[in-house]
């Protein structure tokens, strides 16, 4: 769609999303991210979400089912809901891409919201003021699920050639979509040599999903009888979460492909040259899954939101209150999802996954409803499960569960529960789980 050529549906029509103009109008607005979209249309409070993922389309359904008289904006950049659980299953077929893709505008027809497709290019907290390359949005109450940004800049510092390079010849496909298809096709096409795959320091974006990525690639070369090897350099010391269940595959399934390298921390990396170096050693490399350090969505950048350790560097994540989920320096500002900064000296942070994206939306939802109607905020805490498949034929996985409880002085402690027997039974919950989520807010 041609940018300078279009008008906002009003909100009888369709609640926010974008329509051509008729043939009549001859001299449409050009419209900058200085232009303002979406007039208001009520007299409640108008909340826009950034970030159309797991947690910001679950905000947005229970927002728009908990402050009826509000306006809920909803800003997502991609044209469609991508699923990153069950993404690992996809690259070799377990799931069809249907499975993983959804219409975003039915669920906001469904229950109310404006949808807007845009990318969120600066927010004015003073003026709060979200900027896109629509226009730009006035909020009361701000909520980001922006999830995470690669940080090639680790690597490379200011080489952008050298960070785009990596990106589109080796992808981590850690952010929906087009990286998933560029792996998955990658995969496909692979006729033997090693591939290094390098895990991002803690915390990441679903711990245990890149050994789940290593442990399907595995079964993909394996099935095929392809002269194949994978590599996986760890920064960690040991394999984690689910250590035992996933060591137990590495050996007993795939004992002539998985070499798992711990204590890997990337020094260099040589994408042209397709060379590494490491804490643990160097290593040359076929083919590649380059994962970098993961942080904060650009968003969450941009906002100044976020935290600095003690030594005054950027914590690379949001800086919130470990209850409410509110930013330290603007309580009008929520965080949701992977882009959460610190929770608890015991563990850190929440593990960076679907499953709290989803929870922590929905406590967000509750807060925010609590709060507008003048209500006490009740904080509440959430959980959080993660299935991992380790092998497709029988198809098998593992699990972990994360518990949390506060102790006397109110820190958030966690209880952490490895399934590390890979079973079918499990494959089955996984689906259950999964349903049961896009039930949920598609």
């Amino acid at each position: 769609m041609n940018r300078r050529n279009f008008m906002l549906a009003t909100p009888a029509a369709a609640l926010g999303t974008l329509i051509l103009p008729t043939a009549s109008l001859s001299a449409p607005a050009i419209i900058t991210n200085t232009s303002q979209i979406l007039p208001r249309h009520t007299k409640g409070p108008r909340i826009v979400i950034c970030g159309g993922g797991w947690g910001g389309m679950t905000a947005a359904k229970y927002l728009s089912k908990l402050v009826p008289q509000a306006q809920v904006v909803l800003i997502e950049r991609n044209p469609t809901f991508w699923s990153g659980p069950m993404s690992n299953k996809w690259l070799i077929d377990i799931v069809n891409t249907d499975f993983l893709n959804h219409d975003m505008l039915a669920p906001s027809i469904k229950y109310g919201y404006s949808l807007v497709h845009a990318e969120v290019t600066a927010i004015e907290r003073d003026k709060k003021t979200v900027r896109t390359t629509q226009g730009a949005l006035e909020y009361d109450y701000l909520i980001l699920s922006g999830g995470i940004r690669n940080a090639y800049d680790a690597w490379f510092g200011n080489d952008t050639y050298a960070a785009e390079y990596t990106r589109q010849h080796f992808p981590n496909a850690y952010i929906p979509n087009a990286e998933m298809f560029a792996l998955k096709n990658k995969l496909k096409a692979f006729k033997g040599g090693t591939i290094v795959m390098t895990l991002p320091p803690p915390p990441h974006r679903c711990p245990p999903s890149p050994y789940e990525r290593a442990c399907l690639m595995a079964w993909h070369i394996k099935t095929n009888k392809i002269p194949g090897k994978i590599i996986i350099l760890d920064p960690k010391p040991t394999i984690g979460p689910i250590g035992e269940g996933y060591r137990a595959a590495f050996q007993e399934l795939y004992p002539d492909i998985i070499t798992h390298v711990p204590n890997a921390r990337v020094r260099e990396v040589d994408p042209f040259k397709k060379h590494i170096k490491t804490t643990a050693g160097d290593f040359d490399f076929d083919d590649a899954v380059l994962m970098p350090p993961h942080q904060a969505a650009d968003m969450v950048w941009n906002a100044g939101l976020v935290g600095t350790g003690t030594d005054g560097k950027p914590t690379g994540w949001a800086n919130i209150d470990p209850r409410l989920f509110t930013a330290k320096d603007d309580d009008n500002v929520y965080v949701v999802g992977d882009s959460m900064g610190f929770i608890s000296d015991q563990f850190g942070h929440y593990p960076k996954s679907a499953h709290v994206a989803h929870a922590v939306a929905k406590i967000v939802s509750q807060n925010l409803a609590e709060r507008i109607a003048g209500k006490e905020v009740v904080p509440v805490l959430p959980d959080n499960l993660c299935y991992m498949m380790v092998n497709g034929d029988p198809q098998e996985e593992i699990s972990v569960k994360f518990e949390y409880e506060l102790d006397a002085s109110g820190k958030v402690l966690q209880t952490q529960i490895d399934m590390d027997v890979r079973t079918p039974d499990l494959v089955k919950e996984d689906f259950q789980w999964i349903e049961s989520r896009f039930n949920d807010f598609l």
